[in-house]
């Protein structure tokens, strides 16, 4: 390819030059005079080295960014390039001024070179290790028609005179041009004589960018190598599987085993208290970073769970006054300043948390890779030490460890310490964030508060005001509740035809009367096990869930058949006791009822109860002679009362019962069912 017109010098060209100025001079002046070309080349070419980076930032890049291309990623192409135009600008500025130091000049140029090697190798060292990558970028971009087409538009728009159609030309020039340096200089050495002064300081700068280039080549190497651990892996359990293999399953086996005998003592550790205070440090920001995110989500889920209701919304049948500038108040919150709080909020704290999060699961991978490496490493040394040589395979994996361990050494400060910028940046921008909601919310609060009747009222009359309202308020709550428990509602009862009567009865003796209740609707069955009842039937309960635990399906007993029915459309059914002497009613008044009685200011009427009386009533039918103290002594035909038709593992078999005051168990096959000779007992509605 021709030579384009402001890249570096062609060193055939150069070479004429020299040949054609040899032929001209002394024979003891050429090492002089290709010492003085060779400082020129350098000077000469970084200059053009220069202006191309400039048209690389400036304009190239600057013209594609206009194009605002979704599909081209700018940062993966041109890397940290204005970095490096910064130095190489400084570079070659201190570089011009050695040409007025005379015979100092090549001390000048050693000393330059020196000043800037730290500086070049971490600059050259970043660009050197992604340049890979964007000539990836190049590729791909090259096989998009539509892309390839707006950077040759570019390219022809801001550099016509290069003639090039790919951005390759521009972003090897950094690569190629830290290479060069110690070949430049290596040139100006050979033509300077072994007894001039400024030699040793040439080849202490030659050695310096030797180093510098190894130092980048080292570099590039852990970062290929650390590339290949933190790649963030998403495998099926298949995919897992597809993996092992005899080869994996013994080397995991092998760390496995090293991991124990670590643990145990048996083999001692490898201790590196630099890495593990760093590692330290690293896990801290970690655990750091994923509270706050956990913390900054359950506010973001609370904040969304406070704007949910919007009470402001409804109408209130109010006059202007505190109602309304509430209203007005809570209005503001909700659809100014709490929404435009949460956009700030997850545009400033939480897109950076969960970017800084993600940045975190790269290094993660690569400690715990270290680790298993760590554990091969150790392996094969102990081998080492007794075979004496190693594979090639064992000596790959221990450059792999030594690898990665230089690597985070290296890199884990820096990286704390922009995480924990960062981090700090994020924890500021939320004390920000809260203290302006509050000043803002503080703000139209003074508003609202001026145009209220106690607007300017002093605060202790303010309080003053608030108790006594309060206790009026509390006074007229506490009167509400006493007569709200004194007022029972009578219970709405269905009228029951004879047949229903004589199941009433039924269930009673079975189950008792206070576990029956009465449909309130109709009841269609959709389900197994489900009754179809009608309206007004009395069924008794006999579990209150179903075989689910569901409690809004009742199993009940429909005086025959058994089934599931909707609680939600049963009512208690309430029994009144007979008004004949002799009856007792079932159950003792609670504490409650007895003060409600007491109050005779205040109690309401009592409901007048419909009322029946059984047509049936239980016997022994048979004599039977307790065994036991749980137990109760029957003779044949003496009435009884049925407490409960099963003992306490909910058995039939036997049956409580209360006879002459005395209760215990009986068999329930003693117990017989016979019309009731005398009209007492509970009373069925009329």
């Amino acid at each position: 390819m021709a030579s384009a017109p402001g890249a570096e010098p062609d060193a055939e060209g150069a070479a004429d030059t020299e040949e054609a100025i040899y032929e001209e001079v002394m024979p003891c002046d050429r090492m002089e005079l290709s010492q003085r070309l060779a400082v020129d080349e350098l000077i000469t070419t970084e200059a053009s080295y220069v202006h191309n980076i400039q048209l690389c930032v400036s304009d190239i890049r600057a013209h594609l960014q206009k194009k605002q291309l979704p599909d081209l990623d700018l940062e993966g192409l041109f890397s940290n390039t204005d970095d490096i135009l910064h130095v190489s600008r400084r570079f070659l500025k201190g570089l011009e001024a050695t040409a007025t130091q005379g015979h100092d000049q090549l001390l000048c140029i050693s000393a330059l070179f020196q000043e800037f090697k730290e500086e070049m190798e971490t600059i050259y060292k970043i660009y050197c290790a992604s340049y890979d990558h964007a000539l990836l970028l190049v590729e791909s971009y090259c096989k998009d028609p539509r892309l390839q087409a707006e950077i040759l538009d570019t390219l022809k728009a801001t550099v016509p005179h290069t003639g090039v159609s790919d951005l390759s030309f521009f972003l090897v020039m950094p690569v190629q041009r830290i290479t060069k340096y110690p070949l430049l200089l290596g040139k100006i050495l050979e033509n300077t004589p072994s007894s001039a002064s400024a030699r040793p300081a040439l080849q202490a700068a030659v050695h310096a960018m030797t180093q510098l280039n190894a130092n980048i080549n080292e570099y590039k190497r852990r970062r290929e190598v650390a590339t290949k651990y933190t790649k963030a892996e998403h495998l099926t359990l298949r995919d897992r599987l597809a993996r092992l293999n005899t080869h994996s399953i013994a080397k995991k086996t092998t760390r496995l085993s090293r991991l124990f005998m670590h643990e145990a003592g048996i083999v001692a550790k490898t201790e590196d208290r630099e890495y593990d205070d760093l590692e330290e440090k690293f896990q801290y920001v970690v655990s750091s970073v994923a509270a706050l995110k956990e913390n900054v989500a359950s506010y973001l889920g609370h904040l969304e769970a406070f704007l949910l209701p919007t009470p402001h919304k409804c109408e209130l049948q109010m006059e202007e006054g505190p109602a309304q500038q509430y209203r007005r108040f809570a209005q503001h919150l909700h659809h100014a300043a709490l929404p435009e709080f949460k956009r700030r909020l997850d545009r400033l704290v939480w897109q950076p948390l969960c970017s800084l999060s993600d940045m975190l699961v790269g290094p993660q991978q690569l400690v715990k890779k270290r680790l298993d490496k760590l554990l091969d490493y150790e392996e094969i040394q102990e081998r080492k030490s007794e075979v004496g040589s190693v594979t090639y395979e064992e000596e790959a994996a221990m450059n792999t460890y030594l690898a990665i361990n230089a690597l985070l050494v290296a890199e884990i400060p820096r990286f704390n310490q922009l995480a924990l910028q960062l981090l700090g940046q994020i924890v500021c921008s939320l004390s920000a964030l809260q203290r302006d909601l509050a000043a803002q919310v503080l703000h139209q609060a003074e508003k609202e508060l001026e145009q209220m009747p106690h607007g300017r009222m002093p605060l202790p009359s303010f309080w003053k005001m608030m108790e006594d309202t309060l206790q009026q308020l509390g006074a007229q709550l506490r009167t509400f509740c006493q007569t709200f428990e004194t007022v029972t509602p009578s219970p709405v009862t269905l009228p029951l035809n004879p047949a229903e009567e004589r199941k009433v009865l039924s269930l009673v003796s079975k189950h008792g009367p206070d576990k029956l209740y009465q449909v309130t609707s109709n009841i269609s069955g959709s389900k197994d096990l489900d009754l179809t009842l009608q309206r007004g039937q009395i069924v008794a309960l006999l579990q209150s869930v179903d075989t689910k635990g569901n409690t809004s399906r009742w199993l009940v007993d429909a005086g025959g058949p058994r089934g599931f029915v909707p609680a939600g459309k049963l009512q208690p059914y309430c029994l009144a006791q007979s008004q004949q002497p002799g009856m007792q009613m079932p159950a003792l008044e609670s504490s409650a009822e007895r003060r409600r009685h007491s109050c005779a200011s205040l109690q309401a009427p009592r409901p007048q109860v419909a009322t029946f009386t059984p047509a049936f009533q239980v016997v022994a039918g048979f004599s039977f002679a307790a065994r036991s103290p749980q137990e109760v002594s029957l003779q044949a035909g003496q009435p009884v009362l049925v407490l409960e038709p099963h003992d306490k593992k909910g058995s039939k078999e036997w049956s409580l019962v209360e006879v002459n005051g005395q209760r215990g168990y009986v068999p329930s096959s003693y117990l017989l069912t016979v019309p009731a000779q005398e009209p007492v007992g509970w009373s069925l509605p009329v």
